[in-house]
């Protein structure tokens, strides 16, 4: 009898045991997680406990845990449990769809005695994070229709992967029906991301409402959508909303919120929030340090930005990325390529963020081969698959002129956000294919996404280029009735360079005669061009003097007023100007251009002779200009005249 206890007694022992260490593997990640597997897999064969439901249960678990190569293991355990419960089955169908084995998953999933409301989500989860959303919907519909109960968690998994108004607006139903949208702050969560992924912020400003009991996620959620599609003065009002709740901003709320200060140029709201950072002692905090910098970069405090970059005690790749993304942001590539360089030797690892970075600062500067060096390397590190990285290698693409690389990226892609399809209209309308550019414009509404202030902009630089002024007319005045976008000065400016473009000069000026707000210089400056363009001295004329009434140190009135008065051989009134503009202080902002000789990047000013190879560098181009005057081109007279060389 005593014999009897003391054998029960050791086997209990030995069953906690192995529980204990199963517990322990099942903290472990990657290669050791595999390898611990295997070797209490061994353990277990050799006390017997191998067929126990319990813990074979939990070897199973830590088998799917451990990455590719241990699928096979996984269904050796399976096939050896006896008496298999549902989370035996939950388990391996977990292993199963996150190897991506979905036919085995699927016939396993039909062979289950019974389903709860986890066999469905891992179904639904394992499709969606593989690409296969519209069989991912149709696990969630059919979910519904069995009169399986949804859980917040069902619904928070199915917005995560909505790329459509039509889907969205059928997951925000599901969960009305369930009763969730006041009651469950993780399902009401979801849908505010998901509407702000869509661009319906007043969707989800509408969920945030009618959540019961917002918490933190819930105001850091909102706050941030309304900030990432350029709703920032409605962003800081919801801010001070949070603040009069009695709710206490963590790392994320202040990030966002310096977001939108940075979003309106508002420097002096958003060193406000620095104070705050100060003395909440939060500024060491990486995201908010990586928000600081970035509203300092968008207000052209790029000094400012590098200083606090600098003085942070550790650089890490949200650092990095925002510092990256400054000096693209302000024309310093080759500062933003030597960071990114850099950060590599520091063995900082580039993430999807990093890359959408670079590779912005790459398409700026149509620096090309940079940007295929990056693609290739987004390729190694397996991010090219991420959405971010995706929309990025398409813009740069089609900023670099390679239109077809960019669409058969775009077509690839599994998913396609707002960010993407921008990418894409914008891409083909600056390479000239407008009516494609338009096309595209169309097909995004067809697929359920609500175009932003961005896509308008595509849209209308579309029109322009292809000389569509009814349609651009037409589509300018739907803005706001149709779209709900506040036009802003990028949108005006594609209609006056629509207007010049088409030689529609007074048409252009009657338009910004009517702009509701006070023109700025840029805007004068694209109607002046449109003048040069079309010769139309007298209004280049009326419109200078409207410009120097902005801005009198700005050059571009003087020089177009020159190049025309040369045009038309009245040197006496193109002596005249340059006078004037020497009298008066007015220096010529001097050209630059970029080229890129072995893997290094030369910046070059008008008029700057490079000291490495730069007499073979003009030795080349003076051969182009040759060739092309052999082509026919014919150098304008006032170019002639102010630049000898030519």
């Amino acid at each position: 009898m005593l014999a009897c206890r003391h054998g029960l007694g050791r086997r209990k022992f030995k069953l906690s045991t192995c529980s204990a260490l199963l517990d322990h593997c099942l903290s472990l990640k990657g290669l050791n997680s595999l390898i611990s597997a295997e070797s209490i897999h061994a353990l277990l064969i050799k006390l017997g406990f191998h067929r126990h439901t319990f813990l074979a249960n939990r070897l199973l678990d830590l088998y799917s845990r451990s990455g590719a190569g241990s699928e096979d293991r996984s269904l050796l355990v399976f096939r050896e449990i006896p008496i298999k419960n549902t989370f035996t089955y939950n388990t391996l169908l977990r292993a199963l769809c996150k190897a991506g084995l979905f036919e085995l998953a699927l016939h396993l999933f039909d062979e289950m005695p019974e389903r709860d409301s986890v066999s469905w989500n891992t179904m639904i989860s394992g499709y969606a994070t593989n690409g296969f959303v519209e069989k991912a919907f149709g696990f969630f519909y059919r979910m519904q229709e069995d009169g399986v109960k949804c859980s917040a968690f069902t619904f928070s998994i199915a917005a995560s992967f909505v790329t459509s108004e039509s889907h969205g607006k059928q997951v925000h139903a599901a969960v009305v029906r369930n009763g969730f949208v006041s009651s469950s702050t993780v399902a009401g969560n979801s849908l505010i991301d998901m509407y702000g992924r869509l661009g319906f912020v007043d969707y989800a400003c509408h969920v945030f409402q009618g959540i019961e009991k917002p918490d933190i996620v819930s105001w850091n959620s909102v706050i941030s959508v309304c900030g990432r599609s350029g709703h920032d003065d409605r962003a800081l009002e919801l801010f001070k909303l949070m603040l009069a709740s009695a709710f206490l901003p963590d790392e994320f709320t202040i990030s966002a919120t310096i977001n939108a200060c940075a979003g309106l140029g508002d420097l002096a709201k958003g060193e406000q929030l620095l104070a705050r950072c100060f003395a909440l002692g939060c500024l060491s905090n990486s995201i908010v340090c990586s928000a600081v910098i970035d509203m300092y970069s968008k207000c052209g405090r790029v000094d400012d930005a590098v200083r606090l970059f600098e003085e942070a005690v550790v650089w890490d790749s949200a650092l990095c990325n925002s510092m990256i993304s400054g000096y693209a942001r302000n024309g310093l590539v080759l500062e933003a390529l030597k960071l990114f360089v850099l950060a590599l030797r520091e063995e900082i690892h580039p993430t999807e963020f990093t890359f959408s970075s670079i590779l912005g600062s790459s398409s700026c500067f149509g620096l090309m081969e940079q940007g295929m060096q990056l693609h290739c390397y987004a390729l190694k590190l397996g991010l090219e698959v991420e959405m971010i990285v995706s929309s990025a290698l398409v813009d740069m693409y089609a900023k670099s002129g390679s239109v077809d690389s960019a669409m058969r990226l775009f077509s690839a892609m599994n998913a396609k956000d707002l960010v993407s399809w921008n990418a894409m209209i914008m891409g083909l309308a600056q390479n000239g294919q407008g009516v494609e550019a338009l096309k595209m414009f169309r097909l995004l509404q067809a697929h359920g996404l609500q175009p932003d202030r961005i896509t308008l902009v595509g849209a209308l630089s579309a029109c322009r280029y292809e000389g569509l002024v009814s349609e651009g007319i037409a589509l300018f005045s739907s803005m706001v009735e149709k779209y709900g976008i506040a036009r802003d000065l990028e949108h005006y400016a594609s209609m006056v360079d629509m207007f010049g473009q088409a030689g529609m000069l007074r048409e252009a000026m009657n338009f910004i005669k009517n702009i509701p707000f006070k023109p700025d210089e840029s805007i004068w400056g694209l109607l002046l061009e449109a003048c040069r363009i079309h010769g139309d001295l007298v209004l280049a004329e009326e419109v200078a003097e409207k410009a120097l009434e902005l801005e009198p140190h700005s050059s571009l009135p003087y020089v177009v007023l020159a190049r025309l008065y040369g045009t038309r051989g009245r040197w006496e009134s193109m002596a005249r100007v340059q006078r004037t503009m020497k009298e008066r202080g007015v220096m010529k902002v001097r050209g630059r251009s970029w080229i890129s000789i072995k893997n290094e990047i030369f910046v070059i000013k008008s008029g700057q002779m490079l000291q490495t190879e730069g007499e073979a560098i003009y030795r080349m181009l003076r051969l182009l200009v040759l060739e092309m005057k052999h082509e026919g081109y014919i150098p304008e007279q006032h170019e002639a005249f102010e630049n000898g060389d030519e």
